[in-house]
């Protein structure tokens, strides 16, 4: 039971909510009923930690990188500012003006040097708020729209539709645009940024979930005592997933290409780094940490410049495109050793 402020009632009511903290619960049915359940994704990572919320045992398990026959994903974290200020969303430092500085500079040198659409995540709405409060304080705005226009995610489907819709129309007309939205929302995990709508994405801080909230309280103090994961681990655990699904909207083919911005000095540890799935980490060069935000944005142009360059069908051949002969080469011989005879109950991948 938890008490809110009602805006239609102008007070406070006692709410309350039935949550299922048991996610294994919905999976049961499934892996009850068939003989053998495959789970792909492109953000189960790490893997070791579903079937311990899931409640199953996984035959085999392993991570796939991108098959392409050249690397159209460039990830940097960035961990400071030119001033050598670090930079992160912690709730300490949400208000350090410093940091809101570093954070501003950085997009609008992005929007200065990568062409057509970016996509800018936020931890929550709250903090998208106070920094686009203070960045139009501080004359950022103003600087980002002299390259690109703006368009920002709201709680309103409604209005997010339409100005998902305006944000397209930039690009396509080549003004470019950036797009501010929010993790877990809507634009996260629903929308696609292929090819022009996104050529880069930045993560402004690590999308944590509120954890004041009674229902996450709950379900943490829930596994805890049911499955032994610690609080840490699975907030960890929750938020690089939401990270990896925020960068994973530029790049939606193996004709595109695209930057993923890591903008918060934690990025760079590898508690957090070994959490990012396959095909993102075989991108990752120990040259692209621990960024400055000028050394960021001259690799994000470089590598633009590169991946704009012609490239011709043979180049893909034996890589990202197979002839038959390539797949008649494969056999069958990977799929004997991964699933032996009489083991191909359940597979998570």
């Amino acid at each position: 039971m938890e008490e809110i402020y009602s805006l239609r009632s102008a007070s406070r009511e006692m709410v309350l909510q039935f949550c299922c903290l048991d996610a294994s619960l919905a999976i049961a049915p499934v892996i009850k009923r068939f003989r053998s359940v495959v789970i792909t994704s492109g953000t189960l990572s790490p893997l070791d930690m579903f079937p311990r919320l899931l409640q199953f045992h996984a035959v085999t398990s392993d991570r796939f990188t991108m098959s392409l026959h050249r690397p159209c994903v460039c990830p940097l974290i960035v961990t400071r500012g030119a001033d050598q200020v670090a930079v992160s969303s912690k709730f300490d430092l949400r208000s350090d003006k410093a940091v809101v500085r570093n954070y501003g500079t950085l997009l609008v040198e992005l929007c200065a040097g990568v062409p057509d659409g970016i996509v800018c995540f936020f931890p929550s709405y709250h903090y998208m708020e106070g920094i686009l409060d203070m960045w139009n304080a501080m004359g950022t705005l103003a600087s980002v729209l002299k390259h690109k226009l703006l368009f920002v995610e709201t709680t309103d489907t409604l209005e997010t539709s339409f100005a998902l819709e305006n944000y397209r129309k930039a690009c396509d007309s080549g003004r470019g645009a950036v797009f501010f939205s929010v993790a877990r929302g809507k634009i996260s995990e629903g929308i696609d940024f292929d090819h022009h709508y996104g050529r880069c994405v930045v993560l402004f801080g690590i999308p944590y979930v509120y954890t004041e909230s009674r229902v996450l309280r709950a379900r943490l103090d829930f596994l805890r005592d049911r499955y032994q994961i610690r609080e840490g681990d699975f907030l960890t655990f929750d938020a690089m997933r939401a990270a990896a699904q925020c960068v994973g909207r530029v790049i939606r083919g193996k004709t595109d290409y695209g930057v993923m911005v890591f903008a918060d000095k934690r990025y760079n540890r590898m508690d957090k780094r070994s959490k990012l799935p396959q095909w993102i980490s075989q991108f990752i060069d120990e040259a692209h940490c621990n960024l400055s935000t000028e050394m960021a944005c001259a690799i994000a142009a470089n590598f633009l410049k590169g991946m704009a360059q012609p490239t011709s069908q043979h180049d893909e051949m034996g890589k990202s495109l197979w002839t038959l002969e390539d797949v008649l080469k494969q056999g069958t011989s990977g799929l004997a050793q991964n699933f032996p005879s009489g083991n191909t109950e359940r597979g998570s991948d």
